[in-house]
């Protein structure tokens, strides 16, 4: 499953899988709010130079993948499950986004 194929994805979260996918920093980036952040199992990355530097490093930088697996609500929290390909970690991996307006607050990664 791609994230086009998810209508339940708010468009902020849709657009960011998209990009990963892409390999496309800008894009990614591009959907973070100004103060938004990644946590990366305990690790945080706040605002958009952080941010970048982790992907350049973990993420878009090591041509990751990911293939949508589920889906879920929890609260005001999106959790998308993913299998994950690349040069870097293989595997599952659940992404949860937290939305602010029409852009990503956090994303945060976990099991």
């Amino acid at each position: 499953m791609t994230a086009s194929d998810l209508p339940e994805l708010p468009e902020p979260v849709r657009r960011a899988v998209a990009a990963a996918n892409a390999h496309d920093t800008e894009a990614f980036l591009d959907q973070f709010s100004e103060h938004g952040a990644v946590d990366d199992w305990g690790r945080r990355f706040e605002g958009r130079e952080a941010v970048e530097g982790w992907s350049d490093r973990e993420f878009i930088g090591v041509k990751v993948s990911l293939t949508v697996t589920g889906v879920t609500r929890r609260g005001s929290q999106v959790i998308v499950s993913t299998q994950v390909g690349g040069d870097g970690f293989n595997g599952p991996s659940d992404f949860a986004f937290t939305v602010e307006g029409d852009r990503i607050a956090l994303m945060r990664i976990t099991g």
